[in-house]
């Protein structure tokens, strides 16, 4: 775990700074710069395009990461490399040409009569290019075991270039309408700068000769489209059709929320970066034992990590929504159940990396696209009846029953589960921290209780995993970090 450790503690200092960048310009710069309608607007416009990402991205992102270690020669590399290239152009030009000619169908039907999303469609379709394109040179960067950079780009770069655009357009040197088109070029210098990044690890030599496993590479490419897309429907769909329903406004406060509770994830994200590709060498070494490590490593420390973020979440809530406008504090429920979506998420630790890099991602699939049209419904059901509330319900129970497919689904395939018996001790000193403190605050302003009530969690929660030693990791890293050997 040396390897993943020190990339992913790395990772997590970024993502973290990228998180309170982001932070900043959602819940208080969004929220005060602009209308909650046109707040919403930019939120379904970058939703929209992360739900196409995957198709644009034909799925290649993923599949450096399957089959570059299978590689072993230069010139080999060179071919999958060029191919990796290429190949969503399959779908992006094809799709450029029918949204060409179909635009104005296209866009009603997106927009739903809201005219104010029919003007930006066509960003969409950009937005979603360049997403696509940026996780390719991502994951060229990634197999080389270079996962900083790229991680800093992906989480750092275009929250500071937002807030920076966020107080032009207070200044009132830009107006709205600019604002959301240089968003979306903040997006496309981002892809621009990662490709300079990728090629100066790994020079691209173009070299069009058919790789020897083609076949299977175009299976697993076309294939974990759909996997990619059944994950963002699970995540973004429910943005997406708040929206459709036509408040935007509402888009904007679960949005808020929402990025709350996406702060319990950072870790998984963080580790993610570094895990994917060497649970991909694994599954090509056959090193089960590695494989069976791995997985139980990073499904504990995410745990503990994850669970004290929650912890610090759910804990300080109301004084966090005091601090922002008072329209916005209709999602607390949704900060508690999304929460718990992630928070189960952690515990999988590097599930989705075994899953997707192995044999058996067919039958996934299957059963990920079932749960999409499920989350789906569950939204169509739900949202009309309790709103943001119900938009959540719907993605606490996709997530749910996605990840007990999948945690199910390894240990019949390989044996393995990411639980041991420190697993229950943490989820018990979870409870108890939250039930002794969800009812203690301090009677002073927001800031200072957040700060007050944070500092003594954090002092408990890590005295009890250090002194009870319910991570190896964990305490050899606090060892560390306090100069004991």
């Amino acid at each position: 775990m040396g390897v993943v450790i020190n990339q992913s503690i790395k990772n997590t200092i970024v993502t973290y700074l990228g998180f309170g960048l982001g932070a900043i310009n959602t819940l208080f710069l969004f929220t005060r710069f602009l209308s909650d309608e046109y707040f919403g607007l930019i939120t379904f416009i970058l939703s929209t395009a992360n739900i196409l990402m995957p198709l644009m991205a034909f799925g290649v992102n993923n599949t450096i990461i399957k089959f570059f270690s299978t590689f072993k020669t230069r010139q080999s590399q060179n071919s999958f490399l060029t191919l990796i290239l290429f190949l969503p152009l399959v779908i992006i030009i094809p799709f450029g040409a029918i949204g060409y000619f179909a635009f104005d169908t296209i866009s009603t039907w997106i927009a739903n009569d809201n005219e104010l999303v029919k003007d930006y469609v066509w960003l969409i379709y950009i937005s979603a290019i360049v997403f696509a394109y940026f996780e390719v040179f991502y994951s060229w960067a990634k197999v080389q075991m270079q996962s900083v950079f790229g991680n800093f780009m992906k989480e750092v770069f275009h929250r500071l270039g937002t807030m920076i655009l966020l107080f032009v357009l207070y200044l009132e040197l830009i107006s709205v309408d600019q604002l959301i088109v240089y968003i979306v070029l903040l997006y496309v210098l981002r892809t621009c700068i990662m490709m300079v990044y990728a090629f100066s690890i790994k020079r691209p030599v173009i070299k069009f000769s058919r790789p020897s496993n083609l076949v299977a590479i175009l299976k697993y490419t076309t294939l974990i489209i759909i996997a990619g897309s059944v994950a963002n429907v699970i995540l973004e769909i429910d943005k997406f059709m708040i929206g459709f329903y036509n408040i935007l406004e509402n888009v904007a406060y679960y949005s808020v929320a929402i990025y709350i509770a996406s702060v319990i994830g950072v870790p998984l994200r963080s580790m993610h970066q570094i895990t994917n590709p060497l649970t991909a060498k694994y599954l090509n070494e056959k090193n089960k034992e590695g494989l069976k490590d791995l997985y139980k490593k990073s499904s504990l420390n995410l745990l503990i990590v994850s669970g004290f973020i929650y912890l610090l979440i759910i804990l300080n809530i109301n004084e966090l929504y005091r601090l922002i406008p008072e329209q916005f504090g209709n999602g607390i429920l949704v900060v508690f159940l999304i929460g718990l979506a992630k928070l189960f998420d952690s515990l999988l630790g590097n599930n989705n990396s075994i899953l997707f890099n192995s044999d058996y991602y067919r039958t996934v699939l299957v059963q990920g696209v079932f749960l999409a049209v499920i989350s789906v419904l569950l939204n169509i059901y739900f949202i009309p009846l309790y709103g943001l509330n119900g938009a959540a319900y719907a993605t606490f129970i996709s997530v749910f029953l996605y990840n007990v497919i999948k945690v199910l689904f390894v240990y019949k395939k390989f044996g393995i589960l990411p639980f041991s018996e420190n697993t229950l001790k943490v989820f018990l000193l979870i409870l108890a921290t939250a039930f002794v403190f969800y009812f203690w605050d301090f009677p002073f302003h927001p800031v200072i209780n957040i700060g007050l009530k944070s500092a003594i969690i954090g002092l408990v929660y890590g005295g009890f995993c250090y002194f009870f030693n319910l991570s190896g990791d964990i305490t050899k890293l606090l060892n560390t970090i306090l100069k004991r050997n």
